[in-house]
């Protein structure tokens, strides 16, 4: 009773780790972290991918994705060997078939394991124990896999695999129509709860943190890939705004002005989109647009007023008495 005990509350903590030989008693109910997922390349611009969704709470520790060597979701009886172990594999300059086939060799309860890889150059690999819960499988295919359990229907993860093939798009928005087609497909048939989606750069980071370019979790919703879409647009958004400054920074003002407004149409009632770009466009002299923006803010935000107010002596404005009456009046 005390193993049982210990095992069901390691699973519902959500701390996935090695279900081990003498530990595993295949008559125990457990909750085990069935779920459906995908691992995928983009060969147009290098990025890789994963994403994810179950009914299940903080699903996203299934996807580990590093920018350069490639993605790992490990599922269904988790073990944390084979997103940490199979991307440093993937680092050493193994295929992703050759890291699968590694980390197989060497788990004794390999068939209670679902695993998809991908790595830096696009190659897929993945596996489905033949001890996973029914209804589960995997698609590899050409720059992804996918691999469900525990699913409503045996037809979700080759739905997933033809809308990532058919769709149009960037990595996430392929990733998106996935997931959405794998519930529409029946999903896992317990319901939703959580979902989690990442994307990275192709190159290998030179510091923490570059190169991750999604990086969303939701852990516990009713509506999870509503919510995992909403929070995709915001990350959208801020990518227009990210790519106004460098446009501004490189002197090509209209296009900066153009990804300023994208970025404002992406999430109309956030402030900050405006407000900031609207700070770097004075700063350069470009007052008439900087005041549109700015009294957009403050229709929405009055007391954003008084954040201008706090931005000469930081010099993130210039100290201009005149400039800023006029940004106040908007």
């Amino acid at each position: 009773m005390r193993k049982t005990t210990t095992l069901i509350l390691a699973f519902l903590t959500m701390t996935p780790g090695t279900i081990f030989a003498d530990d595993l008693d295949t008559h125990m109910s457990l909750p085990p972290i069935h779920t459906y997922s995908i691992v995928c390349y983009d060969s147009a611009t290098g990025q890789i991918g994963a994403a994810v969704q179950s009914h299940y709470f903080r699903v996203c520790d299934v996807i580990h994705a590093e920018p350069g060597i490639g993605a790992v979701a490990s599922q269904a009886f988790s073990d944390n060997r084979y997103w940490a172990t199979g991307l440093e594999l993937l680092r050493s300059g193994k295929t992703a078939q050759e890291s699968l086939d590694s980390l197989l060799a060497g788990d004794e309860n390999r068939e209670y394991r679902q695993v998809g890889i991908i790595d830096a150059h696009g190659m897929s690999a993945g596996r489905t124990g033949k001890n996973c819960l029914a209804e589960g499988g995997s698609n590899v295919g050409h720059h992804f896999a996918t691999q469900a359990s525990l699913m409503l229907k045996n037809t979700v993860w080759d739905a997933m695999a033809a809308a990532f093939e058919k769709t149009q798009g960037d990595l996430a928005e392929r990733m998106m129509a996935a997931l959405d087609t794998g519930q529409a497909e029946g999903g896992d048939m317990r319901g939703m709860q959580s979902a989690a989606m990442i994307v990275v750069d192709g190159k290998p980071a030179t510091q923490p943190g570059e190169g991750r370019l999604v990086d969303l979790r939701v852990d516990d919703s009713a509506e999870p890939l509503k919510e995992l879409r909403r929070l995709l647009t915001i990350t959208r958004a801020y990518q227009k705004m990210s790519d106004g400054y460098g446009l501004l920074d490189a002197g090509k003002i209209d296009e900066a002005w153009e990804a300023y407004l994208a970025a404002a149409r992406l999430d109309p009632g956030n402030v900050e989109l405006k407000f900031w770009p609207a700070v770097n466009l004075a700063s350069i002299g470009q007052t008439d647009r900087a005041l549109l923006l700015f009294k957009e803010v403050f229709a929405q935000e009055p007391h954003w007023r008084e954040v201008v107010l706090r931005l000469p002596r930081p010099d993130m404005l210039p100290d201009d008495a005149a400039l800023i009456e006029r940004i106040l009046g908007q």
